[in-house]
């Protein structure tokens, strides 16, 4: 069945970037076998004040410190912090933020922060596949609500300005894809992903637009984490 491509679609392109794609076949064999149903709800939820730090973790400081953050319960994501500046920050995990095969993977913890626009449309996508994950949904079941969610206008549209930033250091995207090289991530519903450039060879910028769920994505690979030090490739790379 078709997946919706909220993040993990977009993951094997940083695979790419990152050069982190030896054995990739072999990993997502192996998670796929190690992780064929859900774990126990405990395995998914952490130490409160662990998930606020991971989750503020995601955007430098200036931004993170003011911002919302929610963590999640055995229902769903709901606030731990109230923010000040519109941004919201959560630690996504298996069902919403990595690859196919990690999609039960308890231990998956992917950090992120999203703008007001965003919280107020994408982060919504997000959610409801949460819950859906925690309630016991397959991946396929998942896709199916998610997919009839969009097509009834139960989710919104992406609002104008939405973004989201993925710089954090620490965090667990999955076996398949153990850590994200940081980005900035910029969303859009029914965007050709030619008017950005996207994909044109040296071109920074890489999208991917789904016209089955409506979704557009951009994302940009930057040089520096949240705690100002350089990413990996970057580093590598200078002379």
């Amino acid at each position: 069945m078709k997946r919706i491509h909220i993040q993990r679609t977009l993951l094997f392109l940083f695979l790419i970037v990152a050069v982190l794609m030896v054995s990739l076949p072999a990993a997502a064999q192996n998670a796929a076998t190690a992780y064929p149903k859900m774990a126990p709800i405990e395995q998914y939820l952490m130490d409160r004040n662990a998930e606020i730090a991971l989750a503020r973790d995601a955007a430098p400081a200036s931004v993170s410190r003011d911002a919302e953050v929610l963590v999640l319960g055995p229902n769903g994501f709901e606030t731990a912090v109230k923010g000040k500046n519109g941004f919201v920050c959560i630690v996504g995990r298996g069902w919403s933020s990595a690859a196919d095969p990690d999609f039960w993977n308890p231990k998956v913890r992917v950090p992120m922060c999203v703008n007001a626009p965003a919280a107020r449309s994408y982060l919504l996508a997000i959610k409801k596949i949460t819950e859906l994950g925690l309630a016991g949904r397959t991946l396929d079941q998942v896709n199916k609500a998610l997919a009839d969610a969009i097509a009834k206008k139960e989710l919104p549209a992406m609002e104008s300005g939405s973004m989201c930033y993925m710089t954090g250091k620490e965090g667990y995207g999955g076996d398949v894809a153990p850590h994200w090289p940081p980005h900035l991530m910029f969303f859009y519903s029914d965007t050709d992903v030619a008017i950005w450039g996207a994909n044109l060879a040296g071109s920074p910028i890489m999208g991917l637009a789904d016209p089955l769920f409506h979704l557009t994505q951009f994302v940009i690979p930057v040089e520096k984490y949240s705690d100002g030090t350089p990413a990996a490739v970057t580093a590598e790379h200078k002379h």
